[in-house]
C-alpha cells in the first residue's frame, strides 16, 4: 500500500474542534464487514449490537498535562515544550520537544512560570525525539511532579487549531485513566461515559484493560510513499493475566472481542501467539498496521474518524477492508459526520 492511497477530501469545518455535550451522544457508524451494510445511530445505542459475555478492551493509559510553554534566558523568546516521558526520576530528566528548535541549544536554560517558579536546562540536542531537559528544583520528587503538571496543559492535537482549555483536561482523558504515561488519549475511549459503563455491566458485557501509553508517534506525518519504509515510534505497553484470562476465555467460548481503538488492537495484535490467544505482555511496542493484515484477536473494533494520511485510518483500513472502510469515510464526510480526537465513532462487526 501507498501513502496517496489515503488521501480523502476533508473540509476543515469537518473536523471537530470540541467534544459532544455528552460523552455517549455523538454518532456512530456501524459498517458490517461481511455484508457491507452502514447503519447511522447514536453511540450509547451500541450495546445493541454485543450480548452477555462478549468483551470490550480499553485502554486505560491517562494523559499528563504535557504541553506547556517557557522564555529562554537572556532573549526571552517564547519556546513551546512538549513533555513526552521522565527518564530519570532522581535527576529529573525528561525527554522533549521543543518548538521553535533551532533556538534551542546545550546549555541553554528555560525559564517557565509566573516569576520563573521553574528552570530547566537543555543538557542534549541530540536524541532522535528531541532535546533532554534537566529540570532543577529543589524538593521531594512528588512535589516537583506538581508543580510541573500545574504549568502544563492538556495536549489536544495541533489540527484543532486552538488553544487548550480548561474543559480539555477532562474531556481529552478517558473516564477509566488510571495508569499515567500518555502525551494523547486514546480517542475510541473518549465516547465512554459512567452511564453507558454501568449499562455495560447491567447487560453482563465484560471489560478488559490494556495500557498502551500513546505517543506523538500517532500524529508525526509519514514521509515516505512507501508504507512499508514506514517506522512506527516505539510506545511503552503493558498486558497483564488479568486481561489475558477475560479475554481468552471469551474468545474460546466464541464470544465477541472488541478492541476499543487503534491502540488496542495494535497491543492485541503484539501480543498475540499461534494460537490466537494474548499472553502477558510489559515492554515496548512500534507494531505498524496497514492493509493488507490479518487480524487474530478482535472481530469487532471502535474508532473514531481519522484524518487523511493518518497512522490509525491505514490501521482502520486494514481492519474493515480497505475498499469498504475508504468508501465509508467518503459517505462519512457527505453524510457530515465530525472527524479527529473530538469528533464521531466507527464501529467494525464481521
Amino acid at each position: 500500500m501507498k501513502l496517496s492511497q489515503f488521501k480523502f477530501k476533508l473540509p476543515e469545518d469537518r473536523i471537530a474542534q470540541y467534544p459532544t455535550q455528552h460523552r455517549d451522544e455523538s454518532r456512530l457508524m456501524v459498517v458490517h464487514k461481511k455484508t457491507g451494510e452502514i447503519e447511522h445511530v447514536i453511540f450509547k445505542d451500541i450495546l445493541k449490537y454485543f450480548d452477555e459475555n462478549d468483551v470490550f478492551v480499553f485502554n486505560d493509559t491517562r494523559v499528563f498535562p504535557a504541553r506547556l510553554y517557557g522564555n529562554k534566558e537572556k532573549t526571552g523568546a517564547q519556546i513551546e515544550v512538549f513533555l513526552l516521558r521522565e527518564l530519570r526520576e532522581e535527576n529529573l530528566l525528561w525527554d522533549v520537544q521543543v518548538d521553535p528548535a533551532r533556538k534551542i541549544r546545550i546549555g541553554n536554560k528555560l525559564y517557565f512560570g509566573e516569576n520563573n517558579s521553574m528552570v530547566a536546562e537543555v543538557i542534549d540536542n541530540t536524541t532522535s525525539r528531541g532535546r533532554v531537559l534537566r529540570f532543577l528544583y529543589d524538593g521531594p520528587h512528588d512535589e516537583f511532579k506538581k508543580a510541573l503538571y500545574a504549568l502544563g496543559e492538556a495536549p489536544i492535537p495541533t489540527y484543532l487549531r486552538r488553544k487548550s482549555e480548561e474543559d480539555d483536561f477532562e474531556r481529552f482523558q478517558t473516564i477509566f485513566a488510571t495508569k499515567e504515561g500518555a502525551v494523547t488519549a486514546p480517542t475510541a475511549g473518549l465516547h465512554f461515559s459512567r452511564e453507558l459503563m454501568k449499562r455495560m455491566e447491567i447487560k453482563g458485557i465484560e471489560s478488559a484493560f490494556i495500557t498502551m501509553h500513546c505517543g506523538l508517534g500517532n500524529f508525526r506525518d509519514i514521509d515516505v510513499e512507501d508504507l512499508t519504509k514506514h517506522k512506527m515510534e516505539s510506545e511503552e505497553m503493558y498486558v497483564d493475566e488479568k486481561c489475558t484470562e477475560t479475554v481468552n476465555k471469551a474468545k474460546l467460548a466464541g464470544h465477541k472481542i472488541c478492541a476499543v481503538g487503534n491502540t488496542v488492537n495494535r497491543a492485541l495484535e503484539t501480543v498475540v501467539g499461534t494460537d490466537h490467544l494474548i499472553k502477558p505482555f510489559e515492554g515496548w511496542t512500534n507494531k505498524f498496521i496497514f492493509p493488507p493484515y490479518d487480524f487474530s484477536v478482535a472481530d469487532s473494533m471502535i474508532s473514531n474518524f481519522q484524518l487523511p494520511e493518518s497512522v490509525q485510518l491505514m490501521l482502520t483500513a486494514a481492519y474493515g477492508g480497505y475498499d469498504l472502510v475508504m468508501d465509508a469515510y467518503n459517505l462519512a464526510v457527505k453524510e457530515n459526520y465530525r472527524f479527529g480526537c473530538y469528533g464521531d465513532a466507527m464501529l467494525i462487526m464481521d
